[in-house]
């Protein structure tokens, strides 16, 4: 007979948070109309819901019968946020962090500059160039094609 399989971090508050989440789904898609017909607007919506609440509800149980979780805070912090990630949440919460105060193209380049930087780890130079070459072609499709106006900066109201 094999060992119980152990439990990831993090592995029961997800499933758990799952089947509430279902759950939740369906009473919302039972709002729409009940059961009050075969061929009503929420018939569909309830029985994906529905489907996805029995699924959660089995893969609960799957994790309920495995073994508890070994490794505490440590390893789910290393299984769920390695490094990379970690940083580049950082970034993306820097860049709308920044966003007000330097502009769309401003905070763009930049988040997009060390972004690249920190993920390919090439050149500063070779970085630069295909930053704002990814910044050109944005300000192409938004401004010229889409023709959206792109947010200002409030530190660079008044210089442009």
């Amino acid at each position: 007979m094999s060992p119980r399989a152990q439990r990831r971090p993090g592995e029961l508050a997800f499933a758990v948070a799952l089947l509430a989440f279902s759950l939740w789904l369906f009473s919302e898609a039972y709002k729409i109309s009940g059961f009050s017909g075969l061929s009503t607007p929420g018939v569909f919506p309830m029985l994906a819901s529905g489907l996805m609440a029995a699924s959660s509800l089995a893969i609960l149980v799957k994790v309920l019968a495995m073994g508890p979780a070994g490794g505490g805070l440590r390893r789910f912090l290393a299984d769920i946020t390695p490094l990379r990630q970690a940083v580049m949440v950082a970034l993306v919460f820097a860049y709308i962090a920044a966003m007000p105060h330097l502009g769309f193209l401003a905070a763009s380049g930049l988040f997009l500059f060390a972004s690249i930087q920190f993920l390919w780890r090439r050149n500063v130079v070779l970085t630069a160039l295909v930053s704002l070459a990814g910044l050109a072609a944005i300000h192409v499709v938004f401004t010229l094609v889409f023709q959206v106006v792109l947010p200002r900066g409030t530190l660079l109201r008044g210089l442009i």
